[in-house]
């Protein structure tokens, strides 16, 4: 921090009715562009920059192309910009919830990537972003982390809170579950299904993606928001247990 060029320490200047003195941020290492603000500014600048770091990081997802099912099923749920198959996807979980705001925020400054869903719960926030450069959504993705002083590594490890698959599923039960579940594929009385419920939410996600490239099944509900993240894909028993091995292999990649 220093004074203006050409102002005492105590030099001040008139404007209108009110005083107005200056202080001039200098540029960081990191090449920031410098900041100019005035003194009464400089204490809540300082709080605001703490708050961010504050931040926690729950879940860093990046999904390195979309795949056709999971790009069709996250645009049902979707209230921003819509993915397609193909698409680069970063989903990112905050604690608090709020802060969602402030990390969208960093996120959309710091390249072109696209909105496609910001949930803002009582404890936890999402965000999903998405371009067709893997790049350009990394680089967003690196921007937030540095701007709350975090890591990839830092984000919190995959519990796998159930786990299971179920073969030959029965006429009621697979009725009941196309009643409850109304954006993805609906599942047929014989089919084979793997569920999987997973805290924080969001890695429900990769696996489901990592599923469906390894197999030919059918993505019937992922829900990636909440306390729990819970998926449910079906399909012949052979092509269900491949999905649920790759699912799995995804997880056990993130709580390395």
């Amino acid at each position: 921090m220093q004074r203006f060029a050409g102002l005492e320490i105590r030099e001040r200047r008139q404007g209108g009715s009110s005083l107005v003195t200056g202080t001039e941020v200098l540029p960081q290492a990191s090449g920031a562009s410098c900041v100019i603000t005035t003194d009464s500014e400089t204490a809540r600048v300082g709080r605001q920059n703490s708050h961010v770091q504050q931040i926690e990081l729950r879940t860093y997802v990046f999904l390195d192309s979309l795949q056709p099912q999971l790009a069709a099923y996250m645009g049902t749920v979707s209230q921003g910009f819509l993915p397609i198959p193909g698409d680069a996807c970063l989903w990112m979980e905050v604690s608090p919830g709020m802060a969602v705001h402030r990390v969208t925020d960093i996120a959309l400054k710091a390249s072109n990537v696209r909105l496609g869903q910001m949930v803002v719960e009582r404890a936890f926030g999402s965000l999903a972003l998405y371009h067709r450069d893997q790049s350009t959504v990394l680089h967003s993705g690196d921007v937030v982390l540095d701007a709350i002083g975090s890591t990839v590594s830092q984000r919190s490890s995959c519990d796998v809170s159930w786990t299971e698959v179920i073969r030959a599923i029965t006429p009621d039960h697979a009725v009941l579950i196309n009643r409850q579940n109304r954006r993805g594929s609906m599942i047929e009385a014989g089919m084979s299904m793997f569920i999987l419920e997973t805290e924080p939410a969001g890695y429900v996600l990769i696996a489901a993606n990592e599923a469906e490239k390894a197999s030919n099944i059918t993505i019937v509900d992922v829900k990636g928001v909440g306390a729990f993240g819970r998926l449910t894909l079906a399909g012949k028993e052979g092509d269900v247990e491949e999905a649920a091995a790759a699912a799995m292999r995804a997880i056990d990649q993130i709580n390395r």
